[in-house]
């Protein structure tokens, strides 16, 4: 009673803080991305690059310029993680194998933070820096932009300019990710958080072995990390790793860094399109789903069935002791909601159906609250969809913000939601139809199934946490995953961006008696009821042979 009690206290304080936060961080937001005057430092950068800031974009040219920054990065990433021996601090690692190191750049790239390797005994401190850490940074920050392109669509009439790509990512690396996580970075250092450049540390253990003990530039990734929610560990234990997270409250600071932002960019956008109402009706939509997802893994984790967890009263295989399993339950849920992936317990030892929900948060589109940026535009394309099939019930042309949903429109929005599930249905067919790749599995049966599933949804949706158990480095599924990681990221974001174009070119259509509130409770209710409906009838029969049928078993 006292551990379900604490757990409680431990979710309505988050929630309290995320409240309070959520108005004046994304009015903040708003005045970053709808500012004219560009800094001193700013107007520095853009000379370097050679942008003229006050030219806008079309969507083409939106697009070509999100889509040669993320190819220059993963080139540049991958050239770190095979020149690594020849580099300054590199502790004597060996180059990353290929393989490896494109699955990593591109992992790292896509906001998604995959990892097939164990970061502590595999990158040196410049290429985690200069590497791993600038994209946690700079990948968010592209979400970011395509979200607010997106919104500009809906904000802006008879016009085909959706803003700069640059200028709107170098605001958001610079103006929101920096300062917030330098003070972030601060307040885990305080918490106990490793941050040095030493080199690794023999220390004799209890039992008279030897033992290295690796530090570096943790405190630093580690807020990163999930206030962009990009997820890399720093460690291969991530973030139930004590230099990476040492105390009860640095996990309570880390999951609120992981939400922080995608709950306050729905007041961003009701900002930016004059319509306030209309982001607390986002933010609901976001909040019910959070909500039901944290209830029913601790619930599953708690009230887990079998001798031992029933006498224990949870299941704590594979939880981390120091926090317990409704703190555990809840990083599970904000890490698997968002595109984050950290995570602070092993997702492969929770009751199958706790297992279940993790995996489902994630066939979402994670878009409660979702990744930086990417939650926000996820979540439009869904109340697009909504505002088409309730136009279909009353035999009405859509709308929805002013803004007519025809068929180029719902064409582009039906081409978003059905990229992940191809590519998580295709991935894990083709993974458990071959005989070497089954050989990866480190369980037989529903499990396996779970396994391959899971890693094929989490690398689809630019989540990155693994359900383990799965033998995932190996160069097929280095090769396959990093495809999926590519492919689920930028094709996704090129249909917003078109939608977002076709948006902005529209006059506005004022709202007559037969426009649907798109404010009220019942309109949060349709995006919920659509948004659960399109993912059980996607994925409802992978679910039914995997975590299902090993629960009700």
């Amino acid at each position: 009673m006292g551990t379900t009690a604490a757990g409680i206290a431990f979710i309505a304080s988050l929630i309290i803080a995320l409240v309070l936060v959520h108005r004046p961080l994304g009015d903040y937001m708003h005045r970053v991305y709808t500012g004219t005057r560009h800094s001193a430092v700013e107007r520095v950068i853009y000379r370097l690059i050679g942008v003229r800031p006050d030219a806008e974009q079309r969507w083409g040219g939106y697009a070509r310029s999100v889509l040669a920054f993320s190819v220059i990065s993963i080139l540049v990433l991958y050239g770190l993680q095979r020149l690594q021996d020849k580099l300054l601090l590199s502790l004597g690692m060996r180059p990353v194998t290929a393989d490896v190191a494109w699955n990593t750049a591109v992992s790292f790239v896509t906001n998604t933070n995959w990892q097939a390797y164990s970061g502590e005994s595999t990158m040196g401190h410049l290429v985690q820096m200069a590497g791993l850490a600038v994209q946690n940074f700079v990948s968010a920050a592209v979400g970011m932009a395509v979200a607010v392109a997106l919104v500009r669509g809906f904000a802006r009439s008879r016009t085909d300019l959706l803003g700069n790509f640059w200028v709107t990512l170098v605001r958001g690396t610079i103006r929101v990710l920096l300062p917030f996580a330098f003070v972030g970075a601060l307040v885990l250092v305080a918490g106990g958080v490793v941050q040095n450049l030493a080199s690794p540390q023999e220390v004799t253990t209890l039992a008279g072995g030897v033992q290295h003990i690796t530090g570096g530039p943790v405190a630093s990734q580690e807020i990163i990390k999930e206030l962009g929610t990009n997820g890399g560990g720093f460690y291969n234990a991530n973030a139930s790793h004590p230099f990476e997270n040492p105390t009860s409250w640095t996990n309570w600071v880390e999951i609120f860094a992981i939400l922080v932002i995608p709950f306050s960019l729905p007041r961003t956008f009701g900002r930016m399109v004059g319509q306030v109402r209309q982001g607390g009706a986002i933010v609901a939509v976001m909040a019910v789903l959070a909500l039901a997802s944290v209830a029913l893994i601790s619930f599953f984790e708690l009230s887990a069935s079998g001798t031992v967890p029933q006498a224990v009263g949870a299941a704590l295989e594979g939880k981390e002791v120091r926090f317990g399993v409704a703190n555990s339950a809840t990083f599970a849920a904000a890490t698997t909601l968002t595109s984050t992936g950290a995570v602070n317990s092993f997702h492969d030892s929770y009751t199958p159906l706790g297992g279940m929900m993790t995996t489902v948060n994630m066939m979402l589109g994670e878009v409660a609250p979702g990744g930086v940026g990417s939650g926000l535009y996820g979540m439009l394309v869904l109340a697009v969809i909504t505002v088409f099939v309730a136009g279909l019930m009353v035999g009405r042309t859509p709308e929805y913000l002013g803004k007519r949903i025809g068929s180029r429109e719902i064409k582009l929005a039906s081409l978003y939601f059905l990229v992940t599930p191809i590519l998580v249905l295709t991935g894990t067919a083709v993974a458990m139809g071959s005989p070497e790749q089954r050989a990866s599995m480190g369980n037989g049966g529903a499990h396996g199934l779970s396994e391959v599933l899971y890693a094929f949804t989490s690398a689809s949706n630019n989540n990155g946490s693994a359900f383990a158990g799965l033998t995932a480095n190996t160069p097929w599924y280095d090769v396959a995953l990093g495809l999926c990681m590519v492919l689920g990221r930028f094709l996704p974001m090129i249909f917003v961006l078109g939608l977002a174009g076709s948006l902005a070119r529209q006059a506005p259509i004022p709202e007559s008696t037969g426009t649907l509130p798109t404010h009220r409770p019942q309109f949060v209710g349709m995006v919920v009821g659509v948004t659960l409906i399109l993912v059980a009838l996607t994925f409802l029969p992978a679910l039914a042979l995997g975590p299902l049928a090993e629960g009700l078993s």
